[in-house]
């Protein structure tokens, strides 16, 4: 089996896309199927048009330059057209059975061009809607132009791809109910971790627990960027009726992004200088260090279109250690917590209801290693590479077969 994988950018950037698209060439490849990767203009300046990372070759598109590449919308078009011409020169050398164009639906529209003159069935997989992704990071507006323009092309795209693949539930449904796409032509292939790449450990560092003060506390935190619809500033507001009931709990941030300094000033308003710590963002070969410190991790995002829908990676790795998880219940967490069983869930938008089930858990500890287990339980058979990349077997073997999916 022969497969183009078509994306928006890959490793050696870092971004979560690019360590999912990662995981799942290197889990095909073991299964002994051939991958070909092609990534679009927005990759960059790159050295060479073909280039070797981590022992995956990727084949690069020229990016876009001059007045083209800085005029909205024109840009857009221009990039669906380097993409499906070079779509089509890889084509002919690598002579794949099937495409597989991953989010955003530009690659999506290259890979629909490039098959047209070739006969090829396309899987188009969605990561997440782009129009949402652009709200909740400032670049468009809900239900403005840009943001329509962008839904109907990724509609488009589902209508006319041979099979769609997605990471969760949320999206499935939204496909299914909001835009029409047929339930049968769309299977879900979750997001998930490398179970060997997460081990359960005992203890923290002592230096690194004594310098940041937290030598006999319990310690709530959170690892990752610090972006609004996180719901960091919501962690910290539940903290003062935390401390009335416990006073040696702490809050560990560690990272950085948009909101550091408004989570900052918050935490001087409400006192908390002395419980709450910030680390900044720390070197990636580090995080461990500071992960083994906390008790109890927490993922308080904010109920908005991105959250309902989509499941995000960073509880599963957590859950992978065997570390306790406590996050609201958006939809994209309701996918992966069963509140009481592996882990626990609060009311979205609630620090009354976030403290209360903070204190509730430090004041059970009994139950701690039950839900560890089961947190990791859940991970090791139903959130790893290997069986989530299986899914795409049956995907590929009917568009193989000449059966629509």
């Amino acid at each position: 089996m022969r497969i183009l994988h078509i994306l928006d950018h890959s490793i050696p950037l870092h971004s979560g896309y690019t360590f999912r698209t990662r995981a799942i060439l290197q889990h095909q490849r073991a299964l002994g199927w051939e991958t070909f990767h092609l990534t679009s203009p927005k990759q960059g300046k790159v050295s060479a048009a073909v280039e070797e990372v981590d022992n995956l070759v990727f084949h690069r598109s020229p990016p876009l330059g001059g007045w083209i590449g800085a005029m909205p919308i024109v840009n857009q078009f221009a990039l669906v057209s380097v993409l499906a011409r070079r779509a089509r020169e890889v084509i002919a050398e690598v002579k794949p059975d099937i495409l597989h164009a991953h989010s955003p639906s530009l690659n999506g529209l290259a890979a629909l061009s490039a098959a047209r003159s070739c006969g090829l069935p396309v899987v188009y997989e969605v990561r997440a809607f782009w129009e949402d992704a652009a709200v909740d990071h400032g670049t468009s507006s809900e239900w403005g132009v840009r943001y329509r323009l962008t839904r109907a092309s990724e509609t488009w795209v589902l209508r006319r791809a041979s099979a769609v693949t997605t990471i969760c539930e949320g999206l499935r449904r939204e496909m299914i109910e909001q835009r029409g796409i047929p339930a049968e032509k769309i299977t879900v292939i979750p997001n998930a971790v490398d179970i060997e790449a997460f081990k359960v450990r005992e203890g923290a560092d002592p230096a690194l627990r004594a310098a940041l003060g937290l030598v006999g506390k319990r310690v709530v935190g959170f690892i990752g960027s610090f972006y609004a619809y996180e719901g960091l500033e919501l962690l910290i507001r539940s903290m003062p009726a935390v401390l009335a009931h416990d006073p040696d709990v702490r809050l560990l941030l560690v990272g950085g992004g948009p909101q550091e300094s408004a989570l900052k000033a918050l935490v001087r308003e409400l006192a908390l200088d002395n419980c709450v710590q910030f680390t900044g963002r720390v070197p990636h070969a580090e995080v461990q260090r500071y992960y083994d410190l906390v008790d109890l991790l927490a993922y308080p995002r904010l109920k908005m279109r991105l959250t309902d829908l989509v499941t995000p990676l960073k509880p599963l790795e957590a859950m992978a250690q065997e570390k306790l998880v406590i996050a609201s219940d958006v939809g994209g967490h309701r996918e992966l917590i069963r509140d009481g069983e592996n882990g626990f869930l609060f009311a979205q938008g609630s620090a009354e209801s976030l403290a209360r089930k903070v204190v509730e858990v430090f004041s059970s500890q009994e139950q701690w290693q039950r839900i560890r287990t089961a947190g990791r339980q859940f991970v090791e058979r139903e959130r790893n590479w290997a069986a989530s990349v299986s899914r795409y077997d049956g995907v590929y073997r009917k568009l193989l077969a000449g059966h629509p999916v």
